[in-house]
């Protein structure tokens, strides 16, 4: 969350950056409820300070002095008791209104509404032009025997999907090598819960806004999370870390969940938008610091970057608009892969600053030279979510009598496989 004293000292900012980001959020009452908090705060103080005082008068005092004391002491009593009931309902919906109060976008964010308002930044590689019809996904995986829709929506309803023999393998053999490049680069894998506490969510951002995207196990009271940032960013909540150990570099291997809620038909066929994924997650926790932040965040856009030369996809790189943005960003970056079948860019990877928006709500902490406590940044970036990878990797690879050409990068992965052909 916010500092209140920066909202206090840069309400239009703040309400400009909410404004754009399209969240809608009462600035004002906020503001109001802080001045009230506060004043309650101090009041009750006053108050409670006098009924002290009042107790201690009480036993050295004359007979005639008693009762006027004592009147005076039930009073402060009744006072202070209405006052803290008053305050503990102030603080409620301050703290409640403070968890919706955006991140203020950085200034290089351009203002916008959708996707289509994302300002391109670079394009890597040069879309394949085909001297056939080239399929789809969904028809190439039908055709392979790797992608069994209808068995998937068999045993668990719509926007289920199975992958079956080499299209299995395919998802393994991309993920193994999402895990080496970041192995390679001294990222640590933490594999871990995705069953988790409403804390967690409060914690990363995305509660209270995302709840209605969220897989919600009631009998428990645990939610199943839509990536495996939501473990990595916790796992150090409550902690105050050394800095010498910064910056902490995270990569999650994890199912994913997310409901679609509001996506209606959008997306229906083939495996684009799916209820279950497996995702490969990066995370880093640092110092405050905004440059050393913009290095980390360029480094995790590199790693992906990475991952998709050398799977031979093209794609770019976009910077994304306010309203494409999250609660807790201030900048964030959408790498596109080229997807034939859409004839365009769509996105695979999204990469995101936060500064210590997720830290404050999770109380991640460093200590400093002179040794206080400061809050941490945290940023993150998909490295590879699946089965969407697998869209361009099919129709890029594709041949004109359905096979596809496997990358050569992913072949050690599969025992040396090269193509997959048609059952």
């Amino acid at each position: 969350m916010l500092d209140i004293k920066f909202i206090r000292e840069n309400a239009d900012l703040v309400k400009k950056g909410a404004k754009d980001k399209q969240f809608d959020v009462d600035i004002d009452h906020l503001l109001s409820l802080d001045t009230r908090r506060r004043e309650l705060i101090q009041e009750s103080e006053q108050v409670r300070a006098r009924r002290n005082q009042v107790a201690s008068s009480i036993k050295s005092a004359s007979n005639e002095e008693r009762p006027a004391l004592i009147a005076e002491g039930k009073e402060l009593k009744e006072k202070l008791s209405s006052m803290e009931e008053e305050l503990q309902g102030v603080i409620a919906e301050f703290d409640a209104l403070m968890l919706m109060v955006p991140n203020v976008p950085l200034d290089e964010v351009p203002v916008g509404v959708g996707e289509e308002d994302n300002v391109e930044i670079r394009k890597v590689g040069e879309p394949r032009a085909f001297d056939f019809e080239p399929r789809d996904h969904e028809e190439l995986g039908e055709l392979l025997g790797i992608l069994d829709k209808p068995r998937g929506i068999k045993v668990a309803g719509s926007r289920s999907y199975l992958l079956r023999g080499a299209g299995a393998l395919l998802e393994q053999a991309v993920i193994r090598l999402a895990l080496d490049i970041l192995v390679e680069r001294e990222y640590e894998l933490i594999t871990g819960p995705v069953m988790v506490n409403e804390a967690a969510l409060v914690g990363t951002g995305f509660f209270p806004y995302g709840k209605e995207d969220t897989y919600h196990l009631e009998k428990d009271d645990k939610f199943l999370v839509g990536t495996s940032e939501v473990m990595l960013v916790s796992m150090n909540a409550d902690e105050i870390i050394e800095p010498e150990a910064l910056p902490l570099r995270y990569m999650g291997l994890s199912p994913c969940f997310r409901r679609e809620a509001g996506s209606g038909g959008r997306d229906t066929r083939g495996i684009y938008r799916v209820h279950q994924f497996t995702k490969v997650e990066q995370v880093i926790v640092c110092l405050d610091d905004k440059d050393l932040s913009r290095k980390l965040h360029d480094e995790l856009l590199n790693n992906s970057e990475t991952l998709l030369q050398r799977l031979g996809i093209p794609y770019r790189v976009a910077l994304a608009c306010t309203g494409e943005i999250g609660l807790g960003q201030v900048l964030k970056h959408e790498i596109e892969s080229w997807m034939p079948s859409r004839d365009a860019y769509s996105e695979t990877h999204s990469c995101s600053s936060l500064y210590d928006y997720q830290a404050r709500r999770s109380m991640i902490r460093y200590r400093d030279e002179d040794g206080g406590t400061r809050y941490c940044y945290t940023l993150n970036n998909t490295m590879v979510a699946s089965p969407r990878i697998l869209i361009p990797i099919l129709e890029n690879y594709q041949q004109a009598d359905g096979s596809v050409v496997i990358p050569e990068a992913l072949r050690p992965y599969m025992g040396g496989m090269e193509v997959i052909t048609p059952k």
